[in-house]
Parts: structure tokens; C-alpha cells; sequence
């Protein structure tokens, strides 16, 4: 699990205290489930005692890893905690990946924009550990390389305060002031959705998978983890070769759907190839699920067409004849009448949308799911009394003599019956047993209190066990400043303070231009650099194209403030919007 520090994360909204990241790890490590912090924005002189201050925090309280952007923390004095390579460092190549092993990291997370031939060959180049997103927003623009928020607002999304100018309305214009498209969200994409690529990517190199999950609900998380879940235990269950990195197994109390939590639509973005139909352009907002459409328009309901069940409580939505989303709620079903809070610019045949499903909400809302460790119980009469052993699934072992007077029983076999019986009660304990073996010579009675007494000794112990013997890694190595191709630095290598500057100078940095949030002057600078290419989306690509688009260029995006320049680069397939 990854979570946001109190502060240095790249969701500045979302930040959790020290206590409660304590105990969120506590809890985490008794499954043997890892916890990484993100401490992943770019820092400014006066906040590197700071970060060094908050990172010793976090290892003292027991992370498991910090996820970071800024290379200067490489120079601070931290203790040996694993450092993972954020996204936001711009991991798009063998060179990249290889340099940030060499620095000593100890995973990469990669660029989302990533086709599966070019992550099998980062993985053949390469010998570190590989994170990838599978779920969630996305991102119009590389990650890190984006400085549009902060030209417009002053919000810096490296510094984990985007204002999300990707989501916001624009007019797209050519040289001559033509328009292309007007009032439309043309940096808006919809949302990444791999669950049926998992295997894929596993095979090409993937070790850990990442869901975004940027100030979702807690519905939002309890659905899609658990589908994600339960596609990879079904991974697990057919490819013996493959080990999950935790303990248990969760059973789960509700059919999880992807498409019943917040999104925007799906894409699978560019894993195969550069993919048309990826944008988002009528609204920013959750869409959901298609779920029929519009038979004919009454006062008071609408008749739909639909093989969905609906309920009251329900959100609903379409897009007017003019592309604008509009949502209501349902009061009442009747059959295929629905009839919603207030009626508005609906027509006939209009696709309704589901983007809240009362019933699966509530389906949710209390207990989802249960994560237990599987362990086996044996119970054995010995000369020096009754020995007790147990073991859980990952081979942690205790052992002891249980202290207790040994009475016959009057009805042998219901006495075996009720020990086992009340051994097996775990309750809310992290462990079911398995298997429960009783060895005996004759048949003996055991108060009811005495064996609950022993079942939480044995829980007790076993978790004991289970903490002293958990696998914990270690950041161990000398400094290192691997050579560094590129000799000059400008403002797209992020660098915003003294630390992140002596870094690189030490890997052969020359020329080191000040990051862009140290800058007065954008003039003509790129804003975005994006995989995503609106000439592309609106089906004007020359490549593709032979035919005279009537548009000339450059291309403008227009909003209420200022007019930005668009430069295609189509030998690299890349769009960046300038300033």
C-alpha cells in the first residue's frame, strides 16, 4: 500500500499524520503487507531539514519504503530505508531505469505511457524492481513534466498541488483563428483500466502493481482493490511459479465492478500502441456505467430501455443533444419508468449512464471482506504433558507444553468435537485454522474456558512469531553517481535546490538550468509534453491522414486567461502545449 506523508507528498490535499501512518504499518506487517510513503514532490532549499527530519520519522515507525521525485534527498543523511523511484522522475527508458539502479534505488515506478514491448525491454536491461499503475486518472501529460498548473495558478503539481488545468474547458483554434472544436475538455482522458492485461504484464516484468486513487471514497477503494484482487489471486492460483508478496487470502462478502465506481470511461491508453478514442472531451466527471437508453420523455418520468435493474437513491446521467453531462437522482422505479428528481433537456434516445448504484453502495458499506492466514493446529499427548505446535502458511512456527490437568472424558467423542469446535473460533484474530489435529491415548475433558485460554495463547504466540521473523528490506550501500549522459540539465530534470544540484554535478552534469517553479520567464516553454496527441484524438494526424485537413497550423487552445501554442513533434509521436 502506498499513502501519503504529512507533508512532501504529491497529493497535497491528502496528507496523513506520523500516528496514524504508525498505525496503519502496524496493522499492515501482521499480514506481512508493506507500506510505502510518498514523499515525491520536488523540495525548495529551506525544507530539506525537513524532509530529512520527516524521512528518519517514517523509518522509525516502520515503513517499509519512501517513494520520491527529488534526487537532492539521494545527498541527505537518511537512514537505510528503501528508496523507490516515483513516476514523477520520468522513467521512459532502459537509460533511465539503469541510471536510477545504479543510484541505488530499489524499484522503479514507470511512465504510464508505456507500451508492453518497452517494459519487456527495461526489464532485459535492467536487474531492479518494476511498478506500473493499472488503475485509475490518468495524467494527460508525462509525469513530472508538467507545468501548466503551475504557469496558470501557481500551483505546482511537483510540488503535489495541481489545479488540474488537463480537466478545464478549452477552444481549439488554428493559425488563422478557425475553429476545431469549441467548449470542449480537450486534455481530459478517461481512465486507465488494465484488469484484463495483468498476466500480460506480469510476464513482461511487472512485480508490483499500483491503483490510483487520488481523494476517492472509501467505496471507491473497497471495490476496486477487491477486483483487482481477485484477478490476481486467480493469476496466482494457475501459475504456481508466481508468489504473492503478503500473507492470507480475503474473501469477500459482494461481487466487485469496475464499472460501478467513479470513472470517466475506460482506455487501456498505450500498452499495445498509440491508441485513438482516449480522451474524456464532454466532462471531466464520473460517467459509469452505460446502462440503456431513453424510450420516451413524460412530465414526471422517462421510460428507459434497460436490462439493469434500477433502484431509488440511484445517480443517473446523459449527454444533452448539445454534449453536456447532466445527472439526477431516481425517486421511483416503476418497471421501466423512472422517475427522477427533476427532468432537464433529455430526448428521446438518449444513453443513460449509471454513476451510482445505491444497492452496490450499500452492498459494500459495512463488512466487504476478511483477510485470514491459514494455519494448522496439532495437540498431542507426550510423556511431559500435552505439546502444542502450530504453523501458518508461511512456514512460522511455535511450540509448547500446554500446563493443564488432564480429566477423562464421559463422552469421548463429543469431547474431540468441542475441542476442535472452540479451537477453530478465531474470530477476528488474522488466522483461520486449516486443519486441526488431535493426538491422544484416551479421551479427555477439557473445560470450555480453558481451551478459549489456549486458542488465544496460540493466536498470541503465532503472531509473535510471525513479527520476529518478518522479511524486511534493507537500503544498504554506498553512495553512488553513476555517469549521467547528459551533460546539460534545463528545467524538465526538476532541479529546485543545492542538494539536487550537487547530486547531478557528481554524475557529470555540466549545465544545470533552475527547475521551472525557480523561473520568472515561460515564454515559449512546453508546458506539457504529452503521449496523448489531440490532432491524433480528432482524427487531423498527417501521418494517418493524407487528405488536406482545412485547418492550418500551429494550433491554439484557448481558455478564459490565454492562448497556448501546440507543437507536434511526429517523429517522437508526441504533443506539447506551450506557453
Amino acid at each position: 500500500m502506498y499513502i501519503g506523508a504529512p507533508k512532501f507528498g504529491a497529493r497535497a490535499a491528502a496528507g496523513n499524520s506520523i500516528p496514524d501512518i504508525k498505525q496503519l504499518v502496524k496493522y499492515a506487517h501482521r499480514y506481512w503487507a508493506r507500506v510505502y510513503i510518498t514523499v515525491n514532490t520536488l523540495i525548495y532549499d529551506n525544507e530539506l531539514d525537513d524532509v530529512q527530519k520527516l524521512i528518519k520519522q517514517l523509518y522509525n515507525i516502520g515503513s517499509d519504503a519512501i517513494i520520491i521525485q527529488d534526487l537532492g534527498i539521494l545527498e541527505l543523511d537518511i537512514p537505510p530505508i528503501p528508496v523507490f523511484a516515483s513516476t514523477q522522475t520520468h522513467n521512459i527508458t532502459p537509460e533511465k531505469v539503469k541510471f536510477l539502479e545504479q543510484a541505488g534505488f530499489s524499484r522503479v515506478i514507470l511512465a504510464r505511457e508505456l507500451s508492453l514491448m518497452q517494459i519487456k525491454e527495461i526489464k532485459h536491461k535492467t536487474n531492479i524492481g518494476l511498478e506500473f499503475f493499472i488503475h485509475g486518472a490518468l495524467c494527460v501529460c508525462y509525469s513530472g513534466q508538467c507545468y501548466f498548473s503551475f504557469a496558470s495558478t501557481g500551483r505546482s503539481a511537483n510540488r503535489g498541488e495541481c489545479s488540474q488545468p488537463c480537466r478545464m474547458m478549452y477552444d481549439l483554434v488554428d493559425s488563422s483563428g478557425k475553429i476545431i472544436a469549441k467548449d470542449k475538455h480537450l486534455l481530459s482522458l478517461k481512465d486507465l483500466n488494465l484488469s484484463l492485461r495483468l498476466n500480460d504484464l506480469i510476464e513482461a516484468g511487472i512485480t508490483s502493481f499500483k491503483i490510483e486513487g487520488r481523494l476517492k471514497d472509501i467505496n471507491y477503494v473497497k471495490n476496486v482493490t477487491s477486483y483487482y484482487r481477485q484477478s490476481l489471486d486467480a493469476i496466482l492460483s494457475n501459475n504456481l511459479s508466481f508468489k504473492k508478496a503478503s500473507s492470507g487470502y480475503v474473501k469477500h462478502f459482494f461481487t466487485p465492478d469496475l464499472e460501478k465506481s467513479f470513472n470517466r470511461g475506460f482506455t487501456d491508453y498505450f500498452i499495445d500502441k498509440k491508441n485513438p478514442s482516449i480522451s474524456s472531451f464532454n466532462s471531466p466527471k464520473s460517467i459509469g456505467q452505460k446502462i440503456g437508453s431513453v424510450v420516451s420523455v413524460k412530465k414526471d418520468y422517462f421510460i428507459i430501455k434497460t436490462e439493469e435493474p434500477l433502484s431509488p437513491g440511484d445517480g443517473l446521467c446523459f449527454f444533452t443533444s448539445g454534449g453536456v453531462l447532466t445527472g439526477f437522482n431516481v425517486n421511483k422505479v416503476d418497471g421501466n419508468k423512472i422517475f427522477p428528481n427533476e427532468i432537464r433537456d433529455m430526448n428521446e434516445g438518449a444513453v443513460i449512464y449509471r454513476n451510482s448504484d445505491y444497492v452496490f453502495e450499500k452492498s459494500i458499506a459495512s463488512k466487504y471482506a476478511e483477510r485470514k492466514i491459514s494455519a494448522v493446529l496439532v495437540i498431542e499427548e507426550k510423556n511431559n504433558g500435552i505439546f502444542i505446535s502450530a504453523s501458518d502458511e508461511d512456514n512460522n512456527r511455535i511450540e509448547f507444553i500446554w500446563d493443564i490437568v488432564k480429566q477423562p472424558a464421559e463422552n469421548p467423542g463429543k469431547a474431540a468435537e468441542t475441542m476442535k469446535k472452540q479451537l477453530g473460533k478465531t474470530g477476528d484474530s488474522i488466522f483461520t485454522f486449516t486443519e486441526i489435529t488431535l493426538i491422544f491415548s484416551h479421551s479427555y475433558f477439557f473445560p470450555i474456558s480453558s481451551l478459549n485460554e489456549l486458542r488465544r495463547n496460540i493466536i498470541e504466540k503465532l503472531e509473535t512469531a510471525r513479527a520476529s521473523n518478518r522479511p524486511v528490506e534493507k537500503r544498504i550501500f554506498p553512495r553512488t553517481y553513476p555517469l549521467n549522459e547528459k551533460q546539460a540539465m534545463d528545467y524538465r530534470d526538476n532541479v529546485t535546490n543545492i542538494k539536487a544540484s550537487e547530486y547531478l554535478r557528481k554524475t557529470g552534469a555540466e549545465e544545470i538550468e533552475p527547475g521551472f517553479e525557480l523561473q520568472n520567464n515561460f515564454e515559449n516553454k512546453a508546458l506539457m509534453t504529452c503521449k496523448y496527441c489531440i490532432r491524433n484524438e480528432l482524427s487531423l494526424c498527417p501521418l494517418e491522414n493524407s487528405a488536406p485537413s482545412g485547418f492550418e497550423e500551429p494550433f491554439y487552445l484557448i481558455d478564459k486567461n490565454r492562448k497556448y501554442r501546440l507543437h507536434f513533434d511526429c517523429k517522437k509521436c508526441e504533443m506539447s502545449v506551450l506557453y
